[in-house]
């Protein structure tokens, strides 16, 4: 290729590409993760009079701090990152609520009901299957009649706006958590978890047993969760909800939280004998402390629920957290239509959203007893974490892990869903119901989870240059005091993301340029593995440089991925490849080549270890050839 080519390439290369904002943090507020032998105090005296401590994270070795009280705050931040005993340095990162309007997504009810108004159109029968909060087929009333007489009542977390206890639904079902080791009112912490008072949940904006909803979205996701499993429109309300509400306050009235505070409700979730999670929040930015907060979760076989968010985006190239962390447990979900249409809002990934739900209009209550429907992925998430706490009624010994494998199982598919979700599936309460009864007997059970961090560096971990093209491969970027995207900052990120657009066209022009010569030899005459469909995580070393990435296809002779920020050092990068089943994990060398036939990347395992290309033998039995 001439060099106008290659310049008309690289030109067109970046115009293609554009740089997305940075998420809204909390100004001079930080995340710090110290090293494992490091003390806090110790970090706190090196840095007495530049930075303030605002909680602390005891199982994660970590701190929540603001340096606003600094003379110098970028000189602080700077001190602070370079501390040879801490690990890391993260933004407080602002999350939002995942329900959705036409302006930005916080959304409002768009329909609300006086006290009993919403009752009088109930149509609700002892003898209908119809669902009086969704008219989707999800066959919820017929897996009530499925379900056991089982007296076990999961406890499920919402961490969200905080909860109105006093509406009647959650009154007259007796739906609310209540920690019976904490004796009420007395000022005093009975059970030692370190909250006074904390009868019922906890409010983490303002360290208060009071979790009013100031909002209504925290109400209106627990009334989904409690209707899964009875009918909140019902007049009385005679039985008791099969699983017990745990109200964990974290977003305020304008459905705004932190990362520290939601940190805070995972571990008090953990702690405190939930079993389920329920996310119905998220923010575009990746947090290594969030991600080791779930991590925490899963390792106590806890039921992850997230949303997937509600900007009609592809979250296999544009992520939504917590919904594309990989936490095994956990399960991202997009929104559906009454027919089974995924919402124009909703959010969608062939890799990494997982289960569709409905969360279009969705009848649940608002505060001060009243009724309403809201929209969003916020909305379809709840009937996820609803539906795992009824399987968890039915087989309470299995591990959040096992109930997602359940629920992935038992979907219905629908063909608008291909694509869109990883299962192409929407939920079927019926289906997962006997299919939890079936497993009453089985032990549980998950696999050992290392979590790949996507930045392991010393500064701000967070701040991921958002994936283009493929979508497949994101790179880190440092960020420094405030994150508010100044000139020098965005003349800083842009150089980085530059350059690494640049390198895979040179790549692409002289890997080209070597096929062309043996252009007169057919391709696929050349193959002399057989080759495998298997979608694995793959993570690229590129000198000191470590890219995330998906594999699609594998062969004893070599594997193929996207490439599009692939970068060139003499031709040679480190791959690790976990297995499919993600228990194992082989690194190998090898050299970047250009497939024409397929016009794509792909990485040759020159000189590979016996043993390495053993392991990848035995993966590919069972898998489907390419």
């Amino acid at each position: 290729m001439g060099g106008h080519s290659v310049m008309l390439a690289i030109l067109s290369f970046i115009a293609g590409v554009s740089l997305a904002h940075a998420q809204e943090a909390v100004p001079g507020e930080y995340i710090v993760k110290l090293k494992s032998m490091a003390s806090p105090s110790g970090v706190l005296n090196k840095m007495q009079g530049k930075m303030s401590l605002k909680g602390s994270f005891p199982r994660m070795n970590a701190l929540h701090v603001s340096l606003k009280g600094a003379a110098n705050e970028s000189a602080a931040f700077e001190d602070l990152v370079n501390d040879p005993d801490v690990e890391y340095v993260e933004p407080n990162f602002i999350l939002k609520k995942s329900d959705f309007n036409s302006n930005e997504g916080l959304g409002s009810p768009a329909q609300v009901f006086a006290e009993g108004e919403a009752q009088q159109l109930e149509q609700y029968s002892a003898s209908s299957v119809s669902f009086s909060q969704s008219g989707a087929a999800v066959r919820v009333v017929e897996a009530w009649a499925a379900e056991s007489t089982s007296t076990v009542r999961p406890i499920v977390a919402i961490i969200d706006t905080g909860l109105d206890k006093t509406h009647p639904v959650f009154v007259n079902s007796n739906a609310t958590w209540n920690n019976v080791r904490e004796i009420p009112n007395n000022g005093i912490d009975d059970d030692y978890n370190g909250y006074v008072d904390d009868v019922s949940g906890w409010n983490f904006i303002d360290n208060s047993p009071n979790y009013f909803d100031d909002d209504g979205h925290g109400t209106h996701v627990a009334g989904i969760i409690v209707g899964t499993g009875l009918n909140i429109l019902a007049t009385p309300i005679t039985e008791n909800a099969k699983m017990r509400i745990m109200a964990l306050k974290f977003l305020d009235a304008n459905g705004s939280g932190t990362t520290s505070n939601a940190i805070r409700a995972i571990y008090y979730a953990a702690n405190n004998g939930a079993q389920v999670i329920n996310n119905s929040w998220g923010g575009g930015s990746y947090s290594r402390s969030l991600h080791e907060a779930l991590t925490y979760a899963y390792t106590n076989r806890m039921f992850i629920a997230s949303a997937a968010g509600n900007n009609n985006k592809n979250n296999d190239s544009t992520s939504m957290y917590p919904a594309n962390y990989d936490v095994p447990s956990n399960v991202s979900v997009a929104a559906t239509t009454d027919y089974d249409f995924l919402a124009t809002f909703s959010n969608y990934g062939a890799r990494t959203v997982h289960i569709a739900s409905p969360g279009l209009m969705i009848l649940s209550t608002l505060p001060n007893n009243r009724t309403g429907t809201m929209s969003g992925t916020s909305m379809a998430t709840p009937f996820v974490s609803g539906m795992a706490a009824l399987a968890l009624r039915e087989a309470p010994q299995l591990t959040g892990y096992q109930v997602k494998n359940l629920m992935l199982a038992s979907v219905d598919n629908i063909a608008g869903l291909l694509n869109k979700v990883s299962t192409s599936g929407r939920i079927n309460a019926l289906n997962l119901i006997n299919q939890a009864k079936a497993q009453s007997s089985t032990s549980a059970t998950q696999p050992s989870y290392s979590p790949s961090y996507q930045a392991e560096v010393r500064s701000s971990a967070s701040d991921a240059t958002p994936p283009t093209g493929c979508g497949l491969i994101t790179a880190a970027a440092l960020r420094g005091p405030g994150h508010g995207g100044g000139a020098a900052d965005a003349m800083n990120g842009f150089g980085v993301l530059a350059g690494l657009m640049l390198i895979p066209v040179i790549v692409w022009a002289v890997l080209r340029q070597r096929s062309l010569a043996g252009a007169g030899e057919d391709p696929t005459s050349r193959r002399r593995f057989e080759r495998f469909r298997m979608d694995s995580d793959i993570r690229v070393m590129v000198g000191n440089r470590e890219l995330v990435g998906s594999l699609k296809t594998i062969s004893l002779g070599g594997a193929s991925f996207c490439a599009d920020e692939a970068l060139e050092q003499g031709g040679i990068i480190t791959m690790k490849i976990s297995s499919p089943n993600g228990k194992d994990m082989v690194e190998v060398q090898g050299q970047v080549v250009w497939n024409e036939a397929n016009q794509s990347y792909g990485v040759q395992f020159a000189g590979a270890e016996r043993g390495t290309l053993a392991m990848i033998q035995q993966w590919t039995k069972g898998l489907m050839k390419a």
